[in-house]
């Protein structure tokens, strides 16, 4: 049978339909001519997700978003219809959180329950919800950051009068003047240091002549004869001792001397006679002397 070049045209036309179709498919990541297990999602906003979004589950592509549908019937839910993998097991507990890298891409984490024996069936439905990202974390402190606007214009209002203040200027004048004279203390300290440096070997000299000087005391303080000189020092003590009791007893001339009273009465009457004796003799000197010029015969 001889084809027309109509009918060549028109198996051309739908060939090249057919492949754009399987390739505007294999374009948005769906699988062609496979078996996915088919669930689905709620969301309450599914801002950014589309079909053909991809699915991960810890970090490993597992399925597609094949369609998102508006659930009219109950408005405020988004429905996804999502294929994963069959060898996929979904256990009961499993959200899906949509969400999106610094570039915008969005896709769909598969955050697994914790029960591998209680598992999903094939079209049931899952809890879906928007993973708070950085850029939600940055979306969450923004208010907070417009209430910390005017603190930071008054702390940068007070930071501009401090810095316009004359006293910093003075200041800093005054640690110039402080960094000078810290510089000149530390040359006269290296120049002390310098002038010791060269004095040291001779107060080393003096200082060992007088620790040979301590030695030498040292030496003659060893060479007393300590307990000969204290036993010296003993007798001694016992003289004065001994010479201290005679004084104190009534024998003896000292002893009598200090305890009689009669013959202290008696020296003072002595005394006192010999005191009037000498002073009539003063007075009345012929009485005790005779003598002439011309001398005198005995009788």
């Amino acid at each position: 049978m001889k084809l027309t070049n109509e009918v060549k045209i028109a198996l051309v036309a739908i060939t090249g339909i057919v492949l754009m179709y399987f390739g505007l498919q294999y374009l948005k990541g769906l699988t062609l001519f496979t078996t996915d297990d088919h669930y689905y999602a709620r969301f309450d906003n599914v801002t950014g997700m589309s079909a053909s979004s991809p699915i991960y589950a810890n970090g490993y592509k597992v399925g597609v978003v094949e369609k998102v549908d508006y659930d009219y019937a109950n408005q405020g839910n988004i429905i996804a219809t999502i294929a994963v993998d069959p060898r996929l097991r979904l256990p009961r507990g499993t959200r899906a959180e949509i969400s999106s890298d610094l570039l915008g891409n969005v896709q769909l984490q598969l955050k697994l329950g914790d029960n591998p024996i209680d598992l999903l069936s094939k079209g049931d439905t899952i809890v879906g919800a928007i993973q708070q990202g950085m850029m939600g974390k940055v979306g969450d402190m923004v208010p907070q950051i417009e209430k910390m606007l005017p603190k930071l214009d008054s702390i940068l209002a007070s930071v501009n009068a401090l810095l316009a203040s004359p006293a910093i200027a003075n200041s800093l004048q005054n640690v110039e003047t402080i960094t000078m004279n810290l510089n000149s203390t530390t040359r006269q300290l290296n120049q002390l240091s310098a002038t010791l440096n060269g004095q040291l070997p001779q107060l080393l000299t003096k200082a060992d002549g007088v620790l040979t000087n301590t030695e030498g005391f040292t030496r003659q303080l060893n060479s007393i004869d300590v307990a000969n000189t204290m036993n010296k020092v003993n007798q001694t003590l016992t003289n004065v001792q001994q010479m201290t009791d005679a004084l104190n007893s009534k024998e003896g001339t000292l002893g009598l001397l200090m305890h009689d009273p009669q013959l202290y009465n008696n020296l003072n009457a002595t005394m006192s006679d010999a005191d009037k004796l000498m002073i009539d003799f003063r007075e009345h000197p012929k009485r005790y002397i005779h003598f002439s010029v011309f001398g005198k015969k005995d009788k």
